[in-house]
């Protein structure tokens, strides 16, 4: 087993225990169990459990933020951005239902909520990435085609409902079909639009 092999491998451990049962519920020492690694090796690849958790995030948000960039709309309106956007997002989370259980525990954690606090305040060092979707927001303020709110409030108006209804999804209250994830959709951007 390759040092890259056996990092996916600690990773996926992680992803799986976390997804399952929680920051708190995922020793370390289990994480190397499930990875079929020595407990002492995991520590060659993460620090500690706080780095491999940051490290899982960014993972999964550079796998999410590939597909949302694929075929982006560049230059096109603001309503085609957004729905690419929004119906990739919903699509990725709907087929990796370990990714978005562990992001949904992430960002109601201490982990997501100083993140999303040091981004929203422009702290954020290390936040490689732009934000796609807060640059949609912009954009369409600008253009007066959304209303006229801090981007956070317009950011919660509409991916919101969509990750509760992906929750849905997942404890099956509901399937969300293509047509249900475009109405959705419609419904998300009227929210949202002057």
């Amino acid at each position: 087993m390759t040092n890259s092999d056996k990092h996916a491998d600690i990773l996926q451990a992680a992803l799986e225990l976390i997804a399952e049962r929680g920051f708190h519920d995922a020793p370390m020492s289990e994480i190397a169990e499930k990875a079929h690694v020595a407990a002492g090796t995991i520590y060659r690849y993460f620090e500690n459990k706080d780095v491999l958790i940051n490290d899982l995030f960014q993972e999964i948000e550079d796998k999410l933020m590939e597909v949302l960039l694929d075929n982006y709309p560049l230059g096109e309106p603001v309503k085609e951005q957004f729905f690419h956007v929004f119906g990739e997002l919903c699509r990725y989370l709907l087929t990796h239902p370990l990714h978005f259980r562990y992001m949904e525990q992430f960002f109601n954690s201490p982990y997501g909520i100083s993140k999303r606090r040091d981004k929203i305040s422009g702290k954020a060092t290390n936040y490689r990435k732009h934000d796609t979707l807060a640059e949609i927001f912009k954009e369409g303020i600008s253009q007066q085609i959304l209303k006229d709110l801090p981007v956070v409030v317009l950011s919660s108006l509409a991916i919101g409902p969509m990750l509760y209804v992906i929750r849905d999804h997942t404890l099956g209250f509901v399937v969300l079909e293509e047509s249900l994830i475009r109405q959705m959709t419609e419904a998300c951007w009227d929210a949202i639009k002057r």
